[in-house]
């Protein structure tokens, strides 16, 4: 049942949550998200998000993959009522969820493979540009740090270019002034994470 007080759009989509899950979807069509990351951004209970996401599925609005054990959820933008929506929630209404990717989200986005990861290099590479999106530094014998590599990839929603090194040939190739480090450190950097101190001189 939907509350007096509702907005027009709870109104016409029949649930707060569910509105606000469109919202999400819509608005990011090029990203994924699984379901605590989903709670914490639209602030609902994980019962009503879990409730809504398997009526948005069974309807075939949203769609969902497995990548690293988890499930991330996205639009699906074959559906025909796809346009429709992202134009909907394209306008900016009352509803409207926008996800901000900057350093706190690179925070969150290492604490999995902290353990793991001994420092990474973000850059601003334009496409079609030459060069890599990230230098991942760290222990890979696992392959912990190329599923997140890739979880990475799935939530920004674009194929990375990246490269994966131990601390070891990180360390020779900087003593030798490796050209591959060089032209990385001439890039655009976004992003820096080096609690070891080994990537700046």
């Amino acid at each position: 049942m939907v509350k007096e007080n509702a907005t027009p759009l709870e109104k016409l989509f029949g649930s707060k949550t569910r509105t606000k899950l469109l919202a999400l979807f819509f608005e990011n069509t090029d990203k994924s998200f699984y379901v605590r990351e989903i709670t914490r951004v639209i602030e609902e209970q994980i019962n009503s998000v879990r409730r809504e996401l398997i009526n948005l599925e069974g309807i075939g609005i949203v769609k969902n993959e497995t990548f690293d054990n988890k499930i991330y959820y996205s639009a699906n933008l074959k559906h025909p009522f796809s346009h429709a929506l992202s134009e909907m929630f394209s306008a900016k209404t009352p509803e409207s969820i926008k996800v901000e990717v900057g350093k706190s989200t690179w925070a969150d986005y290492i604490k999995p493979v902290k353990n793991y990861l001994v420092g990474l290099i973000v850059t601003n590479r334009v496409p079609g540009e030459e060069g890599i999106d990230m230098l991942i530094i760290g222990d890979d014998k696992t392959k912990k740090l190329t599923h997140w590599a890739e979880v990475v990839e799935k939530k920004k929603g674009k194929p990375l270019n990246y490269v994966i090194m131990s601390e070891d040939d990180y360390t020779y190739r900087k003593s030798v002034r490796d050209r591959f480090l060089v032209e990385l450190m001439e890039m655009n950097i976004s992003e820096i994470y080096d609690p070891e101190k080994i990537i700046k001189p």
